[in-house]
């Protein structure tokens, strides 16, 4: 499938997700991700535009949670 051809999943508010990667910020499950690395990449940019926020990606299949580590800061800043 081509990147265009790509549709945003929609989560609803009151389910969990039972497959998949979703993205959650500040625990709040918001985008679904057919992949790991899918979700990573979303997330790291998010963390780039907003560092202060808390990003983790959520893998639908073993309930879990691995947080989206803070961009390291380059020398001299």
């Amino acid at each position: 499938m081509k990147e265009s051809e790509k549709k945003q999943t929609n989560l609803r508010a009151n389910a969990r997700p039972t497959d998949g990667y979703v993205l959650s910020v500040d625990g709040k499950l918001k985008q679904r991700y057919e992949t790991s690395n899918e979700a990573v990449s979303a997330g790291e940019k998010l963390k780039e535009r907003y560092p202060v926020i808390q990003v983790a990606i959520f893998n639908a299949a073993e309930q879990t949670y691995t947080s989206v580590p803070p961009e390291s800061t380059p020398e001299g800043q």
